[in-house]
C-alpha cells in the first residue's frame, strides 16, 4: 500500500488521540481506549501480502452460475474461507440451485451485523484479454497503480478478499469484534439470484438475520478521483431470454433452411424483431410496455437534491471515459444523466443470437431466434409484475406466441437515509478524509431487496473504500497499491472496514 496513507492515517490517528476520546467519533472511540486500533492496523500491515494471495488465489478458482462450473468446489472454498477467517459455524444452505454458504462469528457482542458475499462471477472469454483471466496476475497500470487482474477481481472477490482481511487482523492481533457477524454468500448473482430468497428463508439464517442491525456487501467505493458514494438503494433485475420459434409459431421452417426460401417462407427472426420493436418507443430508450411505469415512484425533492450535489462531487469527464461514451441521451447534462438513471426503468437488449454467427455467410433461414433481454426496476416496481405486463404487451400486439423464459430477478431496495447504517458509514468516510456522497440509487443491481423487503426490513447497502473497473468485461482489474493518494489501497480499505465494525457498534 502507498506509505504516504499509512503516515497519513496514523498521523490522524495521534492527533485524534491528543484531543481526547470525547473529541472522538463513537466508533474510533471504542476502539481507541484500549489500543485496539492500533493493533489492528499493525496486523493489517503484516497481513497484507497473505491478503493479497487469498484474493489471487480465490480468483484461481471461479464458480460460474450460468455454466454451472464447478459450483461444488466453489461452496467448499467459500466454506473455508469463511472457517479461516473465523466463523465458528458455517454450513451450506440448499436453494433449489446453487447452493448458497452461511456463517456466523459469535463474539457476546450486543448487536449483530449482516454481511453479504457473492462467491459466482461471469462467464469470460481469454481471447478478449491482454492477461489469463484466471491467473490473478499482479500487474501495473499507468496512472492506476498494482491492480490484481482477473475474472472476479472486483467484482466482488478483491472487495470481499479486504473484508476477510479485517477479520484475520482481529484474529492476529487477539482483538474482539466488537460486533457478531452473519454472512450470507451466494453462488447465483451473476444469473440474477434466482433461487437466493429461499436461502433467507432457511429457519436458521431468517432467525440469525433478524438479530442484525443492518447489511452490507464489501464494494470498491471510490471513484477515479477519490471521492467515494454511499448507496441508498439500487434498481432490481430481470433476466430473461425472448424466444420466437417456428415450433411456437406455426410458421416458418422446422429446421434451418436455404435462405432463398425467404422468398415464400416466414422468418422467426424477423418476427423476433418485430416484437422486440414493440418493446421500446421511437426514441431508442424508453419502454414503451403498457402500464409499465403504473407502479414508478417519483424521485423526491430530497432525492433530487442529493443527486444534484452527487453531480458536482463527481467528474462526468472520468465517468464518459470510463464507460466509453462522448454523450448522453438526448444530450443530456451530467446532472440530467444522473437524475435518469436513477429514475428511470429500462428494457435492454443484452444480445441477439439466430442461425450462424460465424466468420464469413452462410446462406440459412433461422428456424429459432433468441433475445438475451434483461428489465431494470425502480421502486415500486416488482420482478412478477413487470414480467406479467411485458407478456400482456406481446399478447396484445399480435406476439402470443412468442416465449418468455425468466431465468432470474428480483425487485429494487431502498434504505432510509436516517438509519443507523448509513450514518455509520458517513462517519467512517468523514473520518478517513474521504470525499463522499450520498446515491439515491445505484443503476447496477444486487438483490439487496431479500433484506430491504419481507421478512427482514432491514437496512442494506454497499460500503467499501478502494478502486478497480471492468466487471463483466475483458481485463477486470482491482487496486491493490494505488498510484493516486486519495485511493485507498488494501491496507486502508481493510482499516476501514474494522472501523466500521466498532461505528455500528457504537450506534445507538
Amino acid at each position: 500500500m502507498d506509505q504516504n496513507d499509512i503516515r497519513t492515517s496514523r498521523r490522524t490517528l495521534l492527533q485524534a488521540a491528543a484531543v481526547g476520546t470525547a473529541a472522538l467519533a463513537p466508533g474510533l472511540a471504542l476502539a481507541a481506549r484500549s489500543g485496539d486500533m492500533a493493533a489492528l492496523r499493525r496486523a493489517a500491515e503484516q497481513g497484507r501480502e497473505a491478503a493479497i494471495a487469498r484474493i489471487q488465489d480465490w480468483i484461481r478458482n471461479p464458480t460460474i452460475a450460468a455454466e454451472k462450473y464447478k459450483v461444488e468446489e466453489g461452496v467448499a472454498y467459500m466454506s473455508t474461507l469463511a472457517r479461516e477467517a473465523g466463523f465458528q459455524k458455517v454450513r451450506t444452505v440448499p436453494t433449489g440451485g446453487v447452493p448458497a454458504v452461511f456463517a456466523t462469528l459469535d463474539v457476546g457482542a450486543p448487536k449483530w451485523m449482516g454481511i453479504y458475499f457473492m462467491y459466482d462471477v461471469k462467464q469470460f472469454d481469454p481471447a478478449e484479454w491482454s492477461v489469463p483471466p484466471l491467473e490473478a496476475r499482479i500487474v501495473d497500470r499507468p496512472g492506476v497503480g498494482k491492480v490484481i487482474m482477473g475474472r472476479g477481481a472486483v467484482n466482488q472477490k478483491g472487495p470481499e478478499g479486504a473484508f476477510l482481511a479485517a477479520l484475520h487482523a482481529f484474529k492476529a492481533s487477539g482483538r474482539k469484534l466488537p460486533v457478531n457477524l452473519a454472512l450470507i454468500a451466494e453462488g447465483e448473482e451473476e444469473i440474477a439470484s434466482p433461487n437466493f430468497l429461499n436461502a433467507i428463508k432457511d429457519p436458521e439464517v431468517t432467525a440469525t438475520m433478524k438479530k442484525c442491525v443492518g447489511v452490507i456487501i464489501p464494494t470498491a467505493g471510490q471513484a477515479p478521483n477519490g471521492n467515494a458514494t454511499i448507496s441508498l438503494g439500487a434498481k432490481g433485475a430481470v433476466e430473461m431470454e425472448i424466444v420466437s420459434s417456428s415450433a411456437r409459431w406455426g410458421r416458418g421452417p422446422a429446421q434451418d433452411i436455404h435462405s432463398s426460401q425467404f422468398a415464400r417462407v416466414d422468418s422467426p427472426a424477423w418476427r423476433l424483431v418485430q416484437a422486440l420493436n414493440t418493446l421500446i418507443k421511437p426514441d431508442g430508450h424508453t419502454p414503451a410496455v403498457e402500464g409499465f411505469f403504473d407502479r414508478v415512484q417519483p424521485l423526491t425533492a430530497r432525492q433530487k437534491a442529493l443527486i444534484a450535489e452527487a453531480a458536482r462531487k463527481s467528474s462526468e469527464a472520468d465517468a464518459k471515459k470510463s464507460l466509453g461514451v462522448q454523450r448522453w441521451i438526448e444530450d443530456e447534462s451530467w446532472e440530467q444523466s444522473l437524475v435518469r438513471l436513477a429514475e428511470q426503468p429500462t428494457i435492454n437488449i443484452q444480445g441477439l443470437v439466430a442461425g450462424y454467427t460465424g466468420p464469413g455467410g452462410k446462406t440459412v433461414l433461422p428456424h429459432r431466434a433468441v433475445a438475451k433481454v434483461e428489465m431494470r426496476l425502480v421502486p415500486d416496481m416488482t420482478r412478477d409484475d413487470s414480467v406479467a405486463k411485458l407478456k400482456r404487451h406481446l399478447e396484445k400486439h399480435g406476439f402470443p406466441d412468442i416465449e418468455i423464459n425468466v431465468t432470474g430477478g428480483y425487485g429494487p431496495n431502498q434504505t432510509p437515509e436516517d438509519s443507523a447504517l448509513i450514518k455509520a458509514q458517513q462517519t467512517v468516510l468523514t473520518r478517513a478524509g474521504v470525499t463522499w456522497a450520498l446515491n439515491v440509487r445505484n443503476a447496477g443491481s444486487w438483490p439487496g431487496v431479500v433484506f430491504t423487503g419481507d421478512p427482514l426490513r432491514l437496512p442494506a447497502g454497499q460500503f467499501g473504500l478502494g478502486s478497480g473497473a471492468g466487471a463483466h468485461a475483458p481485463d477486470e482489474y482491482f487496486v491493490i497499491e494505488s498510484a493516486n493518494p486519495k485511493i485507498a489501497g488494501i491496507t486502508e480499505q481493510t482499516m476501514a472496514y474494522v472501523d466500521l465494525l466498532y461505528e455500528v457498534a457504537a450506534q445507538a
